[in-house]
């Protein structure tokens, strides 16, 4: 195995920010993983497995092995006339694999269209986008165990899918690779149009029978109008959830607040916009040195230049403590920070 020492991390994260990893290596195959896994080196060191580094945040140097995970390929398990069963390799740019789908009519992730990042990166966040979540096609995710060197597959069940997160967030954090996700795709599919911005973009587009390419290229053009190009300016796409409240606390927030944007969520739950909390906080547009908020998108926090990973952090905390102070509601990071 070789490892890459003070590997500089700007240019394979979305942030872009200038840190640098200790050491750095990649893999392209489950055997090469192995002998990565089972090498003296790693035994003694901490790492982190990377994909598109597009839902990271480096506040500093990484004091350990970056490994990135570039195994890549797409390939259809079995089909009737009906399904389709597509195995995506974790490595593969998850926005080239729902473009895959969509040149062949296999619908189902349409909606996800224009997602940074890798295949593989989509369970751990339960990735999700104008009222589709990756839990509604996916059948199976195959990772191994960093401990055994044992392949397991993880049923949809099995996965533990909540609001962007999973078992990988949470009781098998750091235990397991993601080696390849299967999906269930459908061969005449139905178009989910129900996400009021979707419909209003096809509308605007004069399209009145969309088909999953109309849908792809209707969000396509909502999110290259809303959040800028991470090779622009850096950025992870969304840094916060939307916070679910209790029914309760969100009727107190709309007596107070009667235009607050919200979604329907669980039983006794409703689901808050992030993006309108920050605005109405005074943040949307607001920049501190190079770390600021986006102007168009006020979920979404970017590097003008030379801002640090510390800088973008603080900037986070300042935002959460306001839209606290002003609505009685805590923001929760989705970008993960070392």
């Amino acid at each position: 195995m070789t490892l890459l020492q003070n590997y500089p991390l700007q240019d394979i994260t979305t942030f872009h920010a200038r840190v640098f990893a200790k050491y750095y290596t990649v893999f392209s195959s489950a055997e090469f993983l192995k002998k990565i896994l089972s090498s003296p080196e790693l035994k003694t060191k901490p790492f982190i497995i990377l994909g598109g580094g597009s839902n990271v945040l480096f506040t500093g140097d990484f004091n350990g092995v970056i490994i990135r995970n570039a195994m890549e390929g797409i390939e259809v398990l079995k089909e009737d006339d009906s399904d389709v069963f597509i195995k995506a390799y974790a490595g593969e740019k998850w926005h080239d694999f729902v473009l895959y789908c969509v040149h062949r009519n296999y619908g189902g992730v349409e909606n996800l269209s224009l997602i940074p990042g890798t295949v593989g990166a989509g369970p751990i966040q339960n990735i999700g986008a104008y009222g589709v979540e990756l839990k509604d096609v996916l059948v199976e995710v195959e990772a191994m165990d960093v401990h055994t060197l044992e392949v397991k597959n993880f049923s949809n069940v099995e996965c533990k899918f909540g609001y962007r997160d999973s078992v990988f967030k949470n009781q098998e954090k750091g235990n397991y690779i993601i080696m390849s996700v299967t999906f269930k795709l459908k061969k005449n599919p139905q178009v989910n149009v129900s996400y009021g911005t979707l419909s209003k973009e096809l509308e605007q587009m004069g399209i009145t029978n969309p088909t999953i390419k109309d849908v792809s290229n209707a969000v396509i053009r909502i999110r290259s109008s809303k959040l800028p190009d991470p090779d622009k300016i850096g950025n992870a796409g969304s840094f916060f959830k939307n916070p679910v409240i209790s029914n309760e606390q969100f009727e107190t927030i709309k007596s107070e607040h009667p235009n607050v944007v919200s979604f329907p969520a669980t039983e006794g739950f409703t689901k808050l916009a992030a993006g309108w909390l920050i605005e109405q906080a005074g943040w949307k547009g607001k920049r501190i040195g190079d770390a600021g908020v986006h102007e168009h998108q006020a979920l979404v926090l970017v590097n003008y230049g030379d801002a640090t990973g510390k800088e973008i952090l603080d900037l986070s905390d300042k935002i959460i403590q306001s839209v606290k102070e002003k609505f009685h509601v805590e923001l929760e990071r989705e970008v993960n920070i070392f």
